[in-house]
């Protein structure tokens, strides 16, 4: 049988060893009990410190994806009320051409008023044809000015789409070409309501009705490109729900890699103060006895 050596030496060494294991670890729930959380730097746990990083990164993707879809949000939203308001005046003239083609029942004072009334529905839409939001022209494309067309109904913008980064890998185009819907130059709804105010002036019958066929068609290019934006307005509008619930499950899990449970942690302190207590109490019985008190 063999009996080990056990000096004085050892049992302080292991005495002090035990007193500041208990004290470091008092230290460590001290503090996550004051901070509230698990991790307060990498070296307390180097595993859920890169994973804490990791779902980081990912919520501030889907903060970034949830700003981009508010921002075409707004882009749509500014598409719909002025296409709205441009369906209206191409019906009201529409209904002026109408109303001046009947030559028997007007005579000429009405039919220069409804002139006049035509060439205010222009200049309404020319101002609608360079709506902006924040600055920028919707129907301008990638322009750097602030307008799509000038006075003269002819398309001034940069061609382009303007584009929104919704989710991962998923891009959506948030503007309206100016040109599908107000087209430019001669072809333009603005050459139109020209050629029907002309005509009302100079009694141009068949002007008129060439001019009733193509705000008819006008009207339908429209509705037909507000009708499209509204389908991209619903998408984008759902991709703001889909990144604010995934930022949401993304912060649980943060919380589940960063946060103490406070009850359980407080637990633990607890059961380290008594540890802490009873390796000091043994300490003392262990250092106290000496040569001094041993030829006492």
């Amino acid at each position: 049988m063999t009996i080990g050596r056990v000096t004085q030496r050892m049992l302080t060494q292991g005495s002090l060893d035990s007193v500041q294991g208990g004290l470091a670890r008092l230290a460590r729930v001290q503090e996550q009990l004051t901070t509230g959380r698990v991790l307060n730097r990498p070296s307390d746990n180097p595993t859920d410190t890169t994973a804490a990083m990791r779902v980081r990164t990912a919520i501030g993707n889907q903060e970034q994806y949830a700003r981009n879809a508010q921002d075409g949000l707004g882009w749509l939203t500014q598409i719909d009320s002025t296409l709205g308001q441009v369906t209206d005046s191409v019906r009201k003239a529409r209904d002026l051409a109408l109303a001046g083609a009947n030559s028997g029942a007007l005579n000429q004072v009405a039919r220069d008023a409804l002139a006049t009334e035509v060439e205010v529905l222009r200049q309404g839409i020319v101002g609608s044809a360079n709506a902006t939001y924040l600055d920028r022209p919707v129907f301008g494309g990638i322009t750097s000015g602030d307008r799509a067309y000038d006075d003269a109904g002819t398309y001034v913008g940069t061609v382009g789409d303007v584009n929104r980064r919704i989710a991962d890998g998923v891009l959506v185009k948030v503007d309206v070409d100016g040109l599908d819907v107000f087209g430019t130059g001669a072809t333009s709804v603005f050459a139109e309501l020209d050629a029907l105010s002309t005509a009302l002036r100079t009694g141009d019958n068949a002007a008129v009705s060439t001019a009733i066929q193509q705000l008819t068609t006008r009207i339908d290019t429209v509705v037909s490109a507000r009708t499209a934006a509204g389908a991209i307005y619903e998408r984008v509008d759902k991709a703001v729900q889909a990144a604010t619930d995934a930022e949401l499950a993304l912060s649980n899990d943060l919380s589940v890699l960063e946060n103490a449970d406070l009850a359980a942690t407080t637990v633990e302190l607890q059961l380290a103060e008594v540890a802490y207590q009873a390796s000091l109490a043994a300490t003392s019985r262990v250092l106290q006895p000496s040569l001094v008190d041993f030829l006492r």
